[in-house]
């Protein structure tokens, strides 16, 4: 990691330091008033030298000025409670008189030292002890101490040979002057039209250990380098090319130089990346802070407006919630992402093959129906009191419409951090679209989740009561391959969840669309991969039906990406969206069987096919009681081109439910879902500016 660690020549001190020497907590901004970064505004008492290494030094400096005189003690009153200002200053003070601080020895960590378990359980008294790591400059060498507080002495002391404790302010200032002091380091980034020394940041990263790379007895550090940002960005700009190996035993072991030598990226480049986007084209509703609300969704009929999302939301009575017309308004246009998002099938297969159980593998769409299901939302139960309610309609067996009402939840909530460095950042709000489905002894949530980063995330939230059988109350606790006891008398048998989802991505328009697949692979060891750390992305592209039949692969962090080749972004590449799997199964249902016959979709986790107006059930339009080999699995037998033509990718969502009693008598919510994510979609961060 990188040491971010920057320190002025007295300024951090200072700051650190109020009146009488007391730590003094950084100034809050009003209430409500964002903080706002000022390019240029960098203080000019930093000196060249050490703006590179400027160190906002809390963290640091709490080790020793939080025990200053005048601190109230913190009460004490658990085992584990962290060391309060007292304290830390009767460690500093037995350290010092101990002759075990002071001059080349300083203290890299200062923290309580820990009790043993049994004693803290069993509630026996204990020492109050301080445990401390010193590290000694001048020797290269580590120890360990231990302070017993009460009665003020060092109760231990020990060598740790060859440790290296963690990096600390003074490595930052000391890696910052030998980089400084090397002609060849400023020869080299010279070469790159760097001749302003006082701009450019030094940023020590720890060097990890590759073997004879470094001398056995060194602190070493690899020092990468920065023009300046005007930003809260420190990496903005790199100066590309130059690697610096320092030994913190007080010399530069060598300057790594690149052949190939081009000037850093320019102020303008990192400026464009903060560029907030145009106001939208089309009127939104007004910002709202705070919990869930409905205040800053706009829903006419089945049009939702948000931020700059656009979409329509549909209840369909086999489908059930449906996302259509979903696109984003970048402040020139409302720019298409999805067509059309569903569910499109769902199979629970159980594992028991008993006679009772090997039958029990619905498929709760296209058998009983999603929408057929939907639930009533009780606000402030199933959905927040301030949400916006959609009722629909849905026909009874004899045609006969009925109002549904608050089939669909539309609401703002907060969304969490939204990005976050240097002293500024946003939190985040998201629109959820939310549906609940009841279809027997399962219910089933389905939520939709668009954020202001332009990703849009999918939840499947299930609940209900397990499917169980009875089992002798003697023998509740044994041990059952096929099932769990959850309560007397009870077992709930092991099953799956499998979800097809349809997905009609329109990344900038339905054709021409391409998916291509990224894996990520360690590199080969040889000369290209000295240390054996290297890896790299690959992407190639699914050109046909087959070829997109594929399997999850977490070795490879396999993804998957819609692009549309006619739309470019700033850089000269296709817009798109990636399919961004969680945490998933595999069916356990074996190849060939009956269930996997029916539910062909089973036997991949993505699949992509060219944009049919009559595909839009994974395992064909009439599942119950067919023989399979339906739906995905005829389709894409003909094996037809997919690459720029109208995409619509697919995927399969595995939940696999070993019941546990916890689950028992109504399981509490397990979520599983998907993400899709842009990718050069936007040319920047498109949250930046935007309130």
């Amino acid at each position: 990691m990188v040491l971010s660690m920057k320190i002025t020549d007295s300024a951090p001190v200072n700051a650190a330091l109020g009146t009488g020497g007391r730590f003094r907590a950084p100034r809050r901004a009003a209430a409500g008033a964002p903080r706002v970064h000022r390019p240029g505004a960098r203080g000019a008492s930093v000196s060249a030298r050490a703006r590179g290494v400027r160190l906002a030094c809390a963290a640091a400096w709490s080790v020793l000025v939080l025990g200053c005189r005048g601190h109230e003690p913190v009460a004490v009153t658990h085992p584990l409670d962290p060391l309060d200002a007292r304290e830390m200053d009767v460690a500093r003070e037995v350290l010092l008189a101990a002759g075990r601080l002071g001059g080349p020895r300083r203290v890299s960590l200062l923290d309580v030292h820990e009790p043993p378990k049994a004693d803290v359980v069993a509630g026996r008294p204990t020492r109050r002890e301080a445990f401390a790591v010193v590290y000694d400059a001048r020797r290269n060498e580590t120890a360990e101490a231990v302070v017993d507080l009460a009665a003020r002495r060092l109760a231990s002391w020990r060598l740790v040979p060859g440790a290296q404790p963690p990096l600390d302010p003074s490595d930052a200032a000391l890696a910052d002057s030998l980089v400084r002091a090397s002609a060849a380091w400023r020869a080299a980034v010279a070469r790159r039209g760097v001749r302003d020394l006082s701009t450019v940041e030094v940023a020590p990263w720890s060097a990890g250990y590759f073997g004879s790379d470094a001398p056995a007895t060194a602190r070493v550090v690899r020092v990468d380098t920065y023009v300046r940002a005007r930003r809260p960005n420190d990496m903005a700009r790199p100066i590309d090319g130059v690697g610096v190996v320092v030994d913190l035993t007080r010399r530069l072991v060598r300057v790594e130089d690149a052949a190939a030598a081009y000037p850093p990226p320019d102020a303008a480049n990192e400026d464009a990346a903060w560029r907030p986007l145009p106001p939208p084209t089309t009127d939104a509703p007004s910002v709202t802070g705070g919990g869930a609300s409905a205040a800053a969704v706009r829903v006419d009929g089945s049009l939702v407006r948000w931020r700059r999302w656009r979409l329509r939301v549909a209840m369909r009575p086999r489908e059930g919630l449906v996302l259509y017309a979903v696109g984003f308004d970048d402040g020139a246009r409302v720019r298409s992402v999805l067509h059309r998002a569903s569910l499109s099938e769902m199979v629970v297969p159980y594992g028991d093959p008993g006679p009772g159980w090997y039958f029990r593998n619905s498929f709760d769409a296209g058998e009983i129906g999603m929408g057929v299901g939907v639930a009533a939302l009780r606000p402030g139960v199933d959905a927040p009191a301030g949400a916006t309610f959609v009722d629909a309609v849905l026909a009874d067996v004899h045609g006969v419409p009925h109002r549904r009402p608050r089939a669909i939840a539309v609401y703002e909530r907060d969304g969490g951090l939204a990005w976050t460095h240097a002293g500024t950042g946003r939190r985040a709000r998201e629109l959820v679209v939310f549906a609940l489905c009841n279809l027997g002894n399962y219910d089933y949530g389905f939520e939709w989740t668009l954020r202001e980063d332009g990703t849009i995330a999918h939840r499947v939230l299930l609940t209900g009561a397990m499917a169980a059988r009875g089992v002798p109350n003697a023998t509740a606790g044994a041990h059952d391959s096929l099932a769990h006891p959850v309560t007397g008398g009870v077992a709930a048998v092991h099953h799956q969840h499998f979800f097809s989802y349809r997905l009609d991505l329109d990344v900038d328009g339905a054709s021409p669309n391409r998916v291509d697949e990224i894996e990520t692979r360690a590199l080969d060891a040889g000369p290209a991969n000295p240390y054996g750390g290297g890896f790299a992305a690959h992407e190639r592209t699914l050109a046909t039906e087959r070829a997109a039949r594929r399997p999850l692969d977490l070795a490879s962090a396999r993804r998957w990406i819609v692009l549309n080749p006619a739309a470019r972004n700033a850089l000269g590449r296709p817009t798109g969206y990636l399919l961004e799997p969680e945490a998933s199964a595999e069916p356990f249902a074996r190849p060939g069987s009956w269930v996997r016959r029916r539910a062909g979709f089973l036997d991949a986790a993505v699949w992509a096919t060219p944009f049919r107006d009559d595909e839009r059930y994974a395992a064909g339009d009439y599942p119950y009681q067919s023989p399979g080999g339906d739906g995905l699995a005829r389709w894409t037998a003909a094996d037809r081109p997919i690459d720029g033509t109208d995409v619509v990718l697919w995927y399969t969502l595995g939940v696999t439910h070993n019941p546990r009693p916890e689950d028992w008598p109504i399981m509490p919510v397990q979520a599983a879902g998907f993400r899709l994510v842009p990718v050069g979609f936007f040319d920047r961060n498109p949250t930046i500016g935007d309130r």
